[in-house]
C-alpha cells in the first residue's frame, strides 16, 4: 500500500532534505586523491549529528556504516573503510537522514579529479536519466512514466540500467511501497498522486546489466567489472508538480 503524506508530512521530510543535501554537497567537496571512504563515513556522520539528526543508515539491517561509498565498478552499498579514493576515480555516496522521525535519502556519484570520457559520459547520462524521471513526477501520470523517462535517458547513451536493483518508497520508514523500477512503459502502474513520495534512484552500469553482490554480502558490483554510477532524489508528488526535497543539485 503506498502511504500518502499530508503537507505537514511533506514539511517534516524537507526538512531532512536540506540537511541531506547540505552534507552530499560537503561530501562531494572532500572527494580528493588520498581520502578514505572511512574519513568521508566520519565526516558525515558529524555534520548529520551537528544537525540535530540521524543517519538513517547506521545499523540499518546490520549495516555498519553511516553511508555507503561505492567506487568505480562498485554501484551500491560500499561499507565505507580503507579505501583511498584515486585521481580517476568516480565514487557514490549515498546518504540517508532521519530528522524528528522522518526520512530523506538520495545519493550522488563524483568524479576523483579528472575522469576519463567514458566516466564522464556515464555520470552525465545517469544524473540527466534522474532527472527525467523526476520531471514525470506529476499527479495522474503513472509510475510507469517514471521508469520509462529514465530508462530512455540511459540507454539513449548506450549504458545499461540495472534491473535487479530498484527505488522506493519512503516516509517514515527508508523503504516503502512502491517499488520503483529504473526500466517501464509509458501509462502503465498506480497512478501517481499528490502526497505520494519517491526516491528515484537510476543505478546504471557502463557495460551490461547484470550485477553481483560482494563477500561482505553488502556491496552490489557490475558483473563485467565496468563502471557503474548512482544518483538519487526524493521527490514529492504535488498539484504543482514534482517537489524534490533533496536539492543536492542546487547550489
Amino acid at each position: 500500500m503506498i502511504i500518502r503524506k499530508t503537507p505537514e508530512q511533506i514539511e517534516r521530510m524537507a526538512a531532512a532534505g536540506v540537511i541531506q543535501a547540505r552534507c552530499l554537497r560537503m561530501l562531494r567537496s572532500k572527494c580528493h586523491p588520498g581520502i578514505t571512504t572511512a574519513e568521508l563515513d566520519e565526516a558525515a556522520e558529524r555534520f548529520i549529528a551537528s544537525q540535530g539528526a540521524e543517519a538513517s543508515f547506521k545499523g540499518y539491517r546490520g549495516f555498519p556504516g553511516s553511508i555507503c561509498t561505492s567506487p568505480n565498478s562498485m554501484v551500491v552499498h560500499g561499507i565505507p573503510g580503507v579505501y583511498e579514493l584515486k585521481r580517476g576515480d568516480i565514487i557514490s555516496l549515498d546518504v540517508g537522514v532521519t530528522k524528528d522521525g522522518w526520512v530523506a535519502d538520495a545519493a550522488i556519484t563524483v568524479p576523483v579529479g579528472p575522469v576519463n570520457s567514458e566516466a564522464r559520459r556515464l555520470l552525465d547520462a545517469t544524473r540527466q536519466a534522474l532527472l527525467a524521471g523526476a520531471g514525470q513526477v506529476r499527479p495522474r501520470n503513472r509510475l510507469g512514466d517514471v521508469s520509462a523517462a529514465i530508462q530512455r535517458q540511459v540507454e539513449l547513451e548506450g549504458f545499461s540500467i540495472i534491473r535487479s536493483l530498484v527505488g522506493h518508497g519512503i516516509g517514515r520508514d527508508m523503504h516503502e511501497d512502491p517499488q520503483i523500477p529504473n526500466y517501464g512503459e509509458p501509462g502503465k502502474g498506480p497512478e501517481l498522486e499528490p502526497g505520494m513520495l519517491l526516491a528515484l534512484e537510476p543505478m546504471v552500469n557502463a557495460g551490461g546489466p547484470e550485477v553481483r553482490v560482494g563477500e561482505d554480502n553488502w556491496a552490489v558490483y557490475s558483473a563485467d567489472g565496468t563502471l557503474a554510477a548512482h544518483f538519487e532524489f526524493t521527490v514529492a508528488v504535488t498539484e504543482d508538480g514534482p517537489r524534490v526535497l533533496t536539492p543536492w543539485h542546487e547550489e
